[in-house]
């Protein structure tokens, strides 16, 4: 870690996304693949952000000879975090029924349709919910943790980046 330390605040930062966006993504692939809880449509709607965040971050990290560019693709990275966290927001929303979710994943069948019609929507429908919390700890479901941590993560680093801002 010492040598982390001697670079540029920018390249840490990026490491620290790259870091802590790969454990958010690693323990949502735990529980995927470990304890064997399937991802609905909004559970792959969160991976994209952390996947751009992780690659931002590893790019601000090797950016380090270049803190301006590091910078830049620190910044990347915050707004994918804070992305990752609104969808998440979102998502438990939809999981405690304060709001609609997308059709295609929360379970409502639409009205009006003939039987073929409805036939076909059944049989295409998604077998994973979205407004259904598969695992909760502290009455908070996956989609809110990864809402209330990736908020903090990119809080964090946005707090770090006005530091670096504020000393030049």
């Amino acid at each position: 870690m010492a040598a982390a330390q001697r670079l540029p605040l920018p390249s840490q930062l990026g490491l620290v996304a790259l870091l802590g966006s790969g454990i958010m993504l690693g323990g949502a692939l735990f529980f995927q693949y470990v304890m064997g809880f399937a991802p609905c449509e909004m559970c792959h709607w969160q991976r994209w952000p952390h996947i751009a965040a992780m690659i931002a971050g590893l790019a601000a990290f090797a950016s380090s000879s270049r803190p301006r560019l590091a910078t830049t693709f620190l910044v990347i990275a915050i707004a994918a975090i804070a992305i990752t966290s609104a969808i998440g927001l979102f998502h438990a929303g939809v999981e405690y029924r304060w709001w609609q979710g997308p059709q295609s994943c929360t379970g409502t069948v639409p009205t009006g349709l003939s039987p073929e019609e409805l036939k076909k929507y059944l049989f295409g429908a998604k077998m994973v919910r979205c407004d259904a919390v598969v695992w909760s700890l502290l009455g908070i479901s996956m989609a809110g943790w990864n809402a209330i941590l990736s908020a903090i993560l990119a809080v964090g680093l946005a707090s770090g980046l006005s530091r670096t801002a504020s000393s030049r």
